[in-house]
């Protein structure tokens, strides 16, 4: 491990402009690339404490021997230079793609003096129009055998369309009408690139011209009663259509932009891009990036911004580009983006209306993307099996861990307090042994707090005795447990009443009879001591305790001063995460369903007789319960849908109830008004 201050430069060395950096290790290898709007700042930042650094920043810095900079005289230049030097080096410190796979796109071979329809992926080629990426091949070549109906435009080889030449007989879509032929002369070569020009207008996007040219020919045919033409232009106008639904219009105005989405977490992050052409969907690509450098969401923007536009030009880079998050400083990014496409790029968040919608939308395909990226991971025997193993071995445990629980705490504002059980066997969810707990705030049977204030250590404490205060009353019933310092325990459970908990047929709590051989908690070191004092406290000590600190995604055990860092690539650090993330997302969903019910009580709800249409038609009438109290019987009767009667009863049931305290908010003191005044 390297020592920073032995290859930082002197001052006065780095100038005060813009530039790219690279941090080389000790065999002169590329680590790490990046760029700046002032290298003496950006590079000082490096060479300053390292408890100050970010783990990853400080393990590059420590891993690195020496450092070397050139001067730029834009930032958009060094943005280039930056996206230049990545994909020549490929350090390992930068961002990497790892869903490196092509994508399919449809290519119409305008350089060629016939041109041809087909499937391609790879690099982009001169001479050479692409529609796309899609997600898979067998889409295009729906779309292509729809459209060749109207387009006859040649799709076959190099070698197939010179044997039909020399046989002068044309294949089969030939003779079916899907090909027009032009190997055997029943076209010109002007005639057919001008069925390959129209193909690809339509494809992008100017559908309405061939569509209402159609249609008028197809009346035509009818008015002069040739009735077999007029059928097969119907079914000409059918296909194209059927074409278009595969693309539906998502934006109006035939807006051409791409949509970038990202979902992450700690180590990983799903990119997802939706092609937008026309207004519609013309392609979807997506890949899963590996987060070894520190970067936050607008830098993972900026880094799939270049590796989507740093080879492209033209009309392949769109007019708009809508993002989740913007570039810091964004100006250069929109100016290099505009480069490239010869004008004005616009790069911005949406807000509003449909382009907001469609965003949604992509950044949902970036969740799935994400947690199936993960579920694939986890599905594999083998993998299963090598995740125990590194996890049996990191923690330096007598066998792998075939159950292992995961305990998470969630509330709002110290408000609502619960806690999730979540169980895994032999690296798959048991979701019929989750168990969610409503966290009351007592060690056994003396009340100690009441649940209120963020106090996740206690919490924690508490969550885990109630669940093994019950593993200890079912070994007791079944003969297994008769220490007399588990008496306390034993009562302690027979009292306990979880929330959530399933219940057998004679409506008893059902059994946890079955302890882990892992108990992982959601946190770092205070909430590990928590989970292994409440187990010591009970007398248990052959269930091995761990934490996972979400922030660093380190593995803490009790009484040690150092985490266990497990290996990025790890897949035991791959099954605890997932563990971890599927406790918190229980644990979420409780808590949320509970503040939902609590939300939903109100005033209203006392009144009989009054349904949420009628409760819907009052607050929408006078914008809150406060007003609607005020009102006379009069002014109540005036809603739509509220007889006189109706509003004296409700009258009477306001008056009644005495009004709710003024709320609070808890980060200003300000005493708020009731909600839609």
């Amino acid at each position: 491990m390297a020592d920073p201050s032995s290859y930082r430069p002197k001052p006065g060395q780095i100038p005060d402009s813009p530039g790219v950096y690279r941090f080389r290790d000790e065999h002169g290898r590329v680590i790490y690339v990046g760029k700046a709007k002032s290298l003496r700042q950006r590079l000082s930042s490096y060479f300053q404490d390292l408890a100050g650094l970010h783990p990853r920043t400080r393990t590059m810095v420590t891993t690195a021997a020496s450092v070397e900079w050139t001067v730029v005289s834009t930032e958009v230049e060094a943005l280039q230079l930056e996206y230049s030097w990545i994909k020549e080096y490929d350090p390992r410190f930068n961002v990497k793609y790892r869903d490196d796979k092509s994508y399919p796109s449809l290519a119409v071979t305008l350089g060629e003096e016939f041109p041809r329809v087909q499937v391609m992926r790879g690099p982009k080629k001169k001479g050479v129009r692409y529609f796309g990426p899609y997600a898979h091949a067998w889409a295009i070549r729906e779309t292509v055998d729809l459209m060749l109906r109207v387009f006859p435009v040649r799709t076959c080889s190099a070698g197939v369309f010179k044997r039909s030449a020399q046989i002068g007989r044309p294949c089969l879509l030939g003779y079916i009408g899907k090909c027009s032929a032009p190997c055997v002369g029943r076209v010109s070569p002007e005639e057919h690139r001008e069925l390959a020009e129209e193909f690809c207008d339509f494809m992008a996007g100017r559908t309405g011209t061939y569509l209402r040219r159609l249609e008028q020919q197809m009346h035509e045919a009818a008015e002069e009663m040739e009735y077999e033409k007029a059928a097969r232009l119907r079914d000409d106008i059918e296909a194209l259509r059927r074409a278009m639904e595969k693309n539906a219009v998502v934006l109006a105005d035939a807006t051409d932009a791409d949509l970038i989405a990202v979902a992450e977490d700690e180590l990983e992050a799903a990119v997802q891009i939706f092609h937008v052409r026309g207004g519609r969907v013309r392609g979807q690509r997506g890949w899963v990036t590996d987060k070894v450098e520190a970067v936050d969401t607008a830098g993972l923007v900026e880094h799939a911004l270049q590796q989507l536009y740093g080879e492209e030009s033209g009309d392949a880079v769109p007019k708009e580009v809508l993002v989740p998050a913007l570039p810091e400083p964004v100006e250069p990014v929109a100016q290099w983006l505009g480069r490239r496409r010869g004008s004005r790029v616009d790069l911005r968040i949406p807000q509003r209306g449909d382009k907001k919608d469609l965003m949604a939308t992509v950044e949902r395909n970036a969740q799935q993307a994400l947690v199936l990226h993960k579920t694939k991971r986890a599905s594999d025997l083998t993998t299963r099996s090598r995740a125990l193993e590194e996890i049996a071995e990191a923690l330096e445990l007598d066998s792998a861990p075939l159950r292992i629980e995961c305990f998470d705490i969630s509330h709002l504002q110290g408000q609502d307090v619960v806690a999730s059980m979540v169980v895994f066997e032999d690296g798959l969810a048991r979701k019929s042994e989750y168990r969610r707990f409503q966290i009351k705030g007592r060690v056994g049977d003396t009340q100690v707090w009441h649940g209120e204030g963020q106090d996740d250590v206690r919490s924690m404490h508490e969550v885990i005795g109630r669940r093994f205060r019950r593993y200890l009353l079912e070994k007791q019933k079944a003969g297994e447990w008769s220490e007399e310092n588990a008496v306390e325990a034993v009562e302690a459970a027979e009292a306990e009443a979880e929330e959530g908990t399933a219940r057998t047929e004679d409506g008893r709590p059902k059994r946890f009879a079955y302890p882990p051989q892992l108990v992982v908690v959601d946190g770092g070191q205070p909430q590990v001591a928590a989970a292994r004092r409440a187990l010591d406290e009970l007398g248990i000590d052959d269930v091995v305790v761990c934490g996972l600190a979400k922030r660093l995604e380190e593995v803490w055990l009790p009484g040690e001063d150092d985490p266990v860092v497990l290996p990025r690539t790890s897949e035991g650090l791959y099954l605890l995460q997932r563990v971890r993330d599927e406790a918190h997302r229980f644990a979420i969903a409780y808590q949320r369903s509970k503040r939902t019910k609590t939300l939903k009580t109100g005033p209203l709800d006392a009144v009989p007789g009054l349904g949420e249409t009628r409760k819907k038609a009052l607050l929408k009438h006078f914008g809150s319960v406060k007003r609607l109290r005020a009102a006379t019987v009069e002014q109540i009767c005036e809603t739509p849908g509220i007889g006189r009667k109706t509003a004296e009863t409700i009258a009477a049931a306001l008056a009644a109830a005495a009004p709710p305290a003024p709320a609070v908010n808890t980060a200003t003191g300000e005493i708020m008004e009731e909600a839609g005044e």
